[in-house]
């Protein structure tokens, strides 16, 4: 996977496809690990912006941590490697499992397309079957989606889109204004718009 655009543009180490140089705001957030936080926000606002630049294109390539992607990856798809529900317990780290897990080399970019184009539904864990079906987080203080805070920007994700998709009543939910909060950590105001949104999460 390639850098961050708007890493490089800083000069800033980030990703790349040689192991070896992590951005220093993913090191960051695994240091924050230990200290309570959740990779899942991040990991959910670069893989949405990614994949909204490349909508917007009309084409291009995933650019994003592709090692908090991997880690939302081991979380959830248990069911290939029929692994227990324990990535839905309290003291569970999926990072910490994740670093203690071997690398696989033998997986080469072709077998890794193949495994995931061959997922069927019942393949991924999307909840615990102990969970409420209910419990959905559709909304986060006064915007009517959640905002979520990555590590390069930020994202509107309208978690009710999804929900309709996945056996809920059918619906058009409010999706006004989650444009406006898709933006890169060097936009001009981004500041005032990470305090909003972390002022929402409070």
């Amino acid at each position: 996977m390639g850098c961050n655009p708007d890493q490089a543009k800083r000069g800033h180490k980030c990703i790349p496809k040689a192991f070896g140089h992590v951005d220093e705001t993913v090191l960051d957030l695994f240091d924050k690990l230990e200290k309570g936080v959740t990779p899942v926000p991040a990991i959910l606002a670069e893989t949405f912006r990614s994949l909204n630049a490349c909508r917007r294109a009309g084409e291009g390539r995933f650019i994003g941590c592709v090692q908090l992607l991997l880690v939302w990856f081991h979380s959830h798809f248990w069911k290939v490697e029929k692994v227990s529900y324990r990535v839905f317990s309290e003291n569970y780290s999926p990072l910490k499992e994740l670093v203690a897990t071997p690398r696989r080399d033998d997986i080469t970019e072709e077998k890794g397309i193949a495994i995931l184009q061959s997922l069927q539904e019942d393949d991924v864990a999307w909840k615990a079957p102990w969970l409420v079906p209910d419990d959905i987080l559709y909304r986060c203080g006064d915007f009517d989606w959640v905002p979520l805070l990555g590590i390069w920007g930020a994202v509107g994700y309208t978690s009710l889109l999804v929900f309709r998709q996945y056996r809920s009543r059918q619906f058009i939910p409010a999706t006004h204004g989650t444009a406006q909060c898709d933006f890169s950590y060097k936009d001009d105001n981004y500041k005032r718009k990470i305090q909003e949104i972390s002022n929402a999460w409070k």
